[in-house]
């Protein structure tokens, strides 16, 4: 597809760039320098083990999107970066629609209370409820589904760690409804029912690169279905 709003990702190392930095070796991380990477379907999901840069992909990813908005920056779009980030983000050039829609958000568990912190100064009736009022997974169910901004992109790192077995499910009907809108969505998770959403591309972070399984193929899903069908052959190792 040419018209989403993020098509493609390359790396383009700017001032400042160390090439020795530490995520270089990084499988995916190094792919994407090589080649950069495509996006093809309005929902991509990323899963992997620990360790193999799912995180530090989409927060890079996040960055050079952030950093590409012009003129009055939409302080809702990401509560910005963390000290922990790689600088990553600031050698990666984003090809996709133009002008760049300012839609969307960057949401990852660490930095949710501050970006709700931000919607609710910015609530435009004093009586609107507040988001770090609610639970942790129903104010990012309701930030997700009711913000009124148009179509663009949104990054979501592990959301499930914030959402029950109904939200994680209720979160994918969200993600439908955003891709039919025409905005993207980009997801890294461990959840095999968020790995699961309808028409998504998966992108497998492996120590040899990445990989594009079918979602059934997932290492992710037939661990869970493995334990799931008989607890006692994992629990008796522990």
């Amino acid at each position: 597809m040419t018209d989403l709003p993020l098509s493609r990702v390359e790396f383009t190392p700017r001032s400042g760039f160390d090439p020795a930095s530490w995520y270089l070796d990084l499988p995916a991380v190094a792919e994407l320098c090589d080649n950069g990477l495509a996006f093809e379907r309005p929902v991509t999901v990323i899963v992997g083990e620990n360790g193999v840069g799912k995180s530090t992909l989409v927060e890079s990813i996040a960055a050079a999107w952030q950093g590409g908005f012009r003129g009055a920056q939409d302080r809702l779009w990401s509560a910005g970066s963390s000290p922990e980030d790689a600088d990553l983000g600031t050698h990666l050039t984003c090809v996709g629609a133009r002008p760049q829609p300012y839609g969307g958000c960057f949401l990852r568990a660490e930095s949710m209370h501050s970006l709700f912190g931000t919607a609710d100064e910015s609530r435009p009736r004093e009586d609107d409820p507040s988001f770090n009022q609610l639970s942790h997974g129903q104010s990012f169910l309701q930030y997700v589904a009711d913000r009124p901004i148009g179509v663009g992109l949104w990054i979501l790192d592990e959301p499930e760690a914030a959402l029950s077995f109904q939200s994680c499910l209720a979160l994918l009907g969200v993600i439908s409804d955003l891709a039919e809108e025409g905005s993207q969505v980009i997801m890294a998770t461990h959840s095999p029912l968020l790995a699961a959403a309808p028409g998504a591309e998966i992108w497998e972070l492996t120590d040899e690169g990445i990989d594009y399984p079918e979602w059934n193929k997932l290492d992710l899903v037939r661990n869970w279905r493995s334990f799931l069908d008989g607890p006692d052959r994992f629990l008796r190792h522990l």
